[in-house]
């Protein structure tokens, strides 16, 4: 009986324990004396309500306080719906407190919504302050001589918190403005225009109002650095040239090409009438004996044929000597 009396006991000790432990959890006193000591007097039940909902108490109690100490009336209600919604209610409310002491309307459904759209509303408070300076990377233009400029800036931006939410984020600015850069450059004449007077690129960038639809509203775009590149012209009229170049060797051994085809078509032409002239030379003594025969020809014209033949071929080789010969000075 001893030993059941005791493990009954210990079992009445083990279950008091575990509800005083689930009522210290569910009633938690710290905090509801917490909200006493600071003059934002919660009731119980909103803080067991924290608990069963799965809020966290602390966190609510603390930005409540912070709030309510700065002089902004935020409830319960406000906090809660926003941790729920997956929101840092630390920084919303931070930022609500940073906007009253700068004398920036905000209101808190304008700063959660920035908040839960990802952004931080903290960080979108002090750009509305204190400016931003956005380093650009290195902008390629070509003015209209030729020469390729590399320029660099500034943009001083200022957050806009109407359009932050849905706003484009920097790198539209810096797209932007390098389109802006790009186009000042190549409506300039000279490159020397440029690098004497590099804030007409400036003047002209912001005269096109590139801020528009982003979360920014740029203050001033300033150009850091611009140096010369490369020679753009020069190196066009230089492979322009070049391309030419080939294009008339190619024709050149186009002609050529075609002229030594025509020189192998005579050849063979001329090698057919040679054929041809043989072919009919063959057929002479044939022609001859036929005659003989035929008792057209005699043997006393054969022979004058033959000597008229021999008298031709005679002369021709005179002729041939004479006006290969030197000519002969006429005496004075």
């Amino acid at each position: 009986m001893i030993g059941f009396a005791s493990l009954f006991a210990l079992g009445v000790i083990i279950v008091i324990l575990v509800v005083l432990v689930m009522l210290l959890y569910y009633f938690p006193l710290g905090l509801w004396i917490r909200t006493l000591a600071a003059g934002v007097p919660l009731s119980i039940g909103a803080l067991i309500r924290m608990r069963v909902i799965g809020v966290p108490a602390g966190l609510i109690v603390s930005n409540l306080v912070r709030a309510r100490k700065a002089g902004l009336s935020l409830t319960v209600d406000q906090l809660q719906s926003h941790v729920l919604s997956g929101g840092n209610v630390e920084n919303v409310t931070l930022a609500m407190i940073a906007a009253q002491r700068a004398q920036i309307p905000l209101e808190w459904q304008r700063a959660a919504a920035i908040d839960l759209a990802g952004r931080n509303v903290l960080e979108a408070l002090q750009t509305s302050v204190t400016p931003k300076v956005i380093e650009t990377p290195t902008f390629q233009g070509v003015a209209q001589n030729g020469i390729q400029l590399n320029v660099k800036a500034r943009i001083t931006v200022r957050s806009n918190l109407d359009r932050y939410v849905g706003g484009a984020g920097e790198p539209t600015i810096v797209a932007r403005v390098g389109e802006g850069v790009v186009s000042a450059v190549g409506a300039a004449i000279d490159h020397k225009e440029v690098l004497e007077y590099p804030d007409r690129i400036s003047k002209a960038v912001l005269a096109k109002g590139l801020d528009a639809g982003t979360a920014f509203e740029i203050v001033s775009i300033d150009i850091a650095d611009v140096d010369v590149g490369k020679n753009i012209g020069a190196e066009l009229q230089t492979s322009q040239a070049e391309a030419d170049r080939r294009i008339a060797q190619a024709k050149a051994a186009e002609r050529q090409y075609a002229a030594l085809a025509a020189e192998q078509e005579m050849k063979a032409e001329t090698q057919r009438m040679r054929a041809k002239v043989v072919e009919a030379e063959a057929q002479i003594p044939i022609a001859l004996a036929d005659a003989f025969r035929a008792g057209n020809l005699g043997v006393m014209d054969y022979y004058r044929m033959n000597n008229i033949k021999a008298d031709t071929e005679m002369r021709g080789a005179i002729g041939s000597n004479v006006s290969d010969a030197p000519p002969t000075e006429i005496p004075k």
